[in-house]
């Protein structure tokens, strides 16, 4: 590419592009709803892992009038696997939003894409520049990374201002002509070539422009002030077998994996032996009058969420068909062959492939 008043960084990451672009599904379309679903899955996610979703979700629910009818168990269930599931509730929510006010069409303007359930300025500058030709810019984890490096950032993007200078440049360099291809490009350099860790600065076709490189700096940005705090949390779950019937509760406050299905949970403030959890008012309400229980040996996983460390133990537990077992009301008995219909965490599903 070569246009004038072109960015020369602009004309290089697009001709990278036609040269090196990924072939992907929602990159052989148009249309707005597959390009919304493929962004939103593509959050926090491999685009390995990514296309298999992206796949079973058109497929199951191939345009935004069929998403709205769903269930929201139906969508989550779905979902199941790829985690952060406020993205599959603001999609349902967003498309029913869209039916209702939108005739079941996307709006086309950035304002009008930005105002819908769980879209940001990110999702809505993609949709506005793949879909419809807006001039807006896209700014994600790549871009900062690579604008940063180019330009030696030196102002913190985790901050108001830092993200604001990132901002401006990346508009700066939009072309008119087909902003989304731009878009793709300089999203895919990002994460091809201006890698976090390991960067390919030897393939760089942006080399003669980079200030970090000439700097020898590279791996100095972007600057950050905040880091992230993990906090730790321990959860005991409770398989609970009893003839042909197992046991789950649904989450239903505002925490992580709200509205999805798990095993009788006790969470404890610090790691918990089966000694300590028998001593809890918790364990004796749910077993209660049983005098018999066969308890296995738990299962431990530990599970990373982006503010989160969980560790966890499984205990799988074998209740005689015969004894008389009632649970806490809010806890649903259900056949054990229904276990697999019921949306669960990436952490439950992890523990149900080892079974």
């Amino acid at each position: 590419m070569s246009v004038k008043n072109v960015h020369p960084i602009t004309c290089r990451l697009i001709d990278w592009y036609s040269e090196h672009k990924r072939e992907l599904p929602w990159r052989e379309t148009k249309d707005p709803y597959r390009i919304w679903i493929s962004e939103v899955i593509l959050q926090q996610t491999r685009i390995d892992q990514g296309r298999a979703y992206y796949h079973r979700f058109i497929d199951q629910f191939p345009d935004v009038r069929t998403l709205a009818a769903a269930s929201e168990e139906e969508v989550l269930k779905v979902w199941q696997g790829l985690g952060y599931y406020s993205r599959a509730r603001n999609l349902h929510q967003a498309a029913r939003q869209i039916v209702s006010s939108h005739n079941g069409q996307l709006p086309s303007s950035y304002s009008g894409l930005i105002a819908l359930k769980g879209v940001g300025a990110y999702t809505a500058a993609a949709i506005a520049s793949i879909a419809f030709g807006q001039p807006h810019a896209v700014v994600d984890g790549n871009v900062y990374r690579l604008l940063t490096r180019l330009f030696a950032i030196e102002t913190p993007v985790d901050t108001p201002a830092g993200k604001k200078a990132t901002a401006e440049i990346a508009q700066s360099l939009l072309p008119e002509e087909d902003p989304g291809e731009y878009n793709q490009a300089i999203m895919d350099f990002g994460s091809q070539i201006c890698r976090p860790t390991q960067p390919r600065c030897s393939d760089c076709v942006l080399q003669a422009y980079c200030q970090a490189f000439a700097a020898n700096a590279v791996s100095a940005y972007p600057v950050k002030i905040r880091k992230t705090k993990i906090r730790k949390r321990y959860f005991h779950y409770f398989h609970i077998l009893h003839g042909d019937r197992t046991y789950l509760q649904k989450r239903d406050r505002s925490d992580i994996w709200k509205n999805l299905y798990e095993f009788p949970l006790i969470e404890t403030e610090q790691d918990a032996d089966f000694a300590q959890l028998e001593q809890s008012s918790t364990f004796r309400q749910l077993f209660s009058n049983l005098p018999t229980l066969q308890i296995d040996p738990p299962l431990m996983l530990r599970h990373q969420l982006t503010h989160q460390l969980i560790h966890t133990r499984f205990y799988r537990v074998t209740i005689p068909e015969e004894a008389p077992f009632t649970p806490p009301g809010e806890i649903l008995s259900i056949l054990q062959e229904a276990l697999p219909v019921y949306p669960v965490s990436r952490l439950t599903h992890k523990y149900l492939e080892t079974i």
